[in-house]
């Protein structure tokens, strides 16, 4: 493949750090470096001049934080995804922003080509190719881990040695980080092991619960149409509120998950997160939904959130299917606004009240004490019709004997 020009998703770890050089080596192009910046705080710091040292022609870095939030994070919230029941999908829920943005780039630059450091094992390769498919069928894709002759991370390591690459992975501590706004990710290494437990060091966004404060933490989040819009009463933007949600979480140990999941590909791979903010916000979206939401579409809503999450997972963002589904998702959230109040106790995050002026929650109707609302006397006719087939099946099966 002739390639004259390429944007690389560049992170200035291992894997994209070796992909730059061997790209120049490989097919003699102009590489220009894009760092998305969504959240990863000093990992980023020196990522410019780092590019540019390993034999970038340009490196760009574009703050995407408030894009994320506000067009990836919040709609897949609104929708309550989670995949397999457990993993909030930090890294499947970026890599489509990211795709985006080098097809963007790539016609900015005038690029015929994109690559990835996505391996040929796993979900990224997917997730970013079907978004290039999607946005741009034209352009040229260039998958690194499917074509050349480095079989593993410590083949990576050795070839950065050779070329005076600066990398921040070691023999020592070999395991991979993927860091945004949402949550970090953590594998390979020591973590392949599924019995092993995670190194209590290893942790950045999140402090050990039994470690964290002795007092609990009240947070009220307020939502309209489904979305965080305010923290105890005070407005902020998309990536605001997130960061805040973050850094309350992370203080009382809020959001680690420790899971093996099934991956696109077809193998199963153990993975262990940390989700501070994002636990929190989908607890009281779930919390204003219970008092907002009609019951028929709350149920009708919570059957299609797996495939909902599948599609996300399996890379699937700018598909027709998830047009479709984003807009029942979104409709089933146009009464979902109020407020839930929340304690954060050592990792824990409970939900201890919610109000909304929306709310379909009637204590006249609901409560244990007399009132002269609802005719108790009225359900024994709501009971003979519901159980009618129930009895018929029984008498027939009685005759039949």
């Amino acid at each position: 493949m002739s390639v004259k020009k390429v944007v690389l998703a560049y992170s200035g770890g291992l894997d994209t750090s070796i992909i730059l050089k061997w790209l120049i080596e490989k097919y003699g192009c102009d590489v220009i470096a894009f760092a998305a910046d969504l959240g990863q705080g000093d990992e980023l710091d020196g990522i410019h001049k780092k590019a540019l040292e390993t034999g970038a022609v340009k490196a760009r870095v574009e703050d995407l934080r408030e894009e994320f939030v506000r067009d990836f994070v919040f709609p897949a919230f609104r929708a309550n995804a989670i995949y397999e029941g457990q993993y909030l999908l930090g890294t499947s829920i970026a890599r489509p922003l990211i795709a985006k943005k080098q097809i963007e780039i790539a016609a900015d630059e005038g690029a015929d080509a994109v690559s990835h450091g996505a391996t040929g094992k796993g979900n990224d390769q997917v997730r970013f190719e079907l978004a290039y498919m999607a946005l741009r069928p034209d352009i040229k894709v260039i998958a690194p881990w499917r074509e050349w002759d480095l079989k593993s991370r410590s083949d990576l390591i050795a070839f950065a040695k050779r070329h005076g690459i600066p990398v921040p992975v070691t023999k020592e501590k070999p395991y991979s980080c993927d860091r945004n706004m949402l949550h970090i990710s953590y594998e390979g290494g020591i973590l392949e092991d599924p019995w092993t437990e995670p190194d209590s060091k290893m942790f950045i966004m999140t402090a050990d619960p039994q470690g964290a404060p002795e007092r609990p933490e009240i947070v009220e989040i307020s939502f309209e149409k489904g979305n965080p819009v305010a923290i105890d009463g005070e407005r902020m933007s998309p990536a605001g509120i997130l960061g805040c949600l973050n850094k309350i979480g992370g203080k009382h140990g809020i959001g680690r998950v420790d899971l093996v999941e099934n991956r696109f590909v077809g193998m199963k791979s153990r993975g262990v997160y940390e989700t501070p903010g994002g636990t929190i916000m989908r607890t009281a979206h779930k919390a204003v939904e219970s008092i907002t939401m009609d019951r028929e579409v709350m149920h009708l809503r919570d059957g299609l959130i797996p495939e909902y999450s599948r599609l996300i997972y399996n890379g699937f963002w700018y598909s027709p299917e998830m047009r479709y589904l984003q807009s029942m998702m979104d409709m089933a959230q146009e009464s979902v606004f109020g407020t839930a109040r929340l304690k954060l106790y050592k990792g824990n995050c409970t939900v201890i009240g919610r109000k909304s002026e929306r709310s379909l929650y009637q204590p006249s109707f609901a409560t244990f004490e007399e009132d002269d609302v609802y005719r108790q006397d009225e359900a024994s006719g709501f009971i003979r019709l519901l159980g009618l087939r129930l009895r018929i099946e029984a008498l027939v099966g009685k005759s039949v004997q």
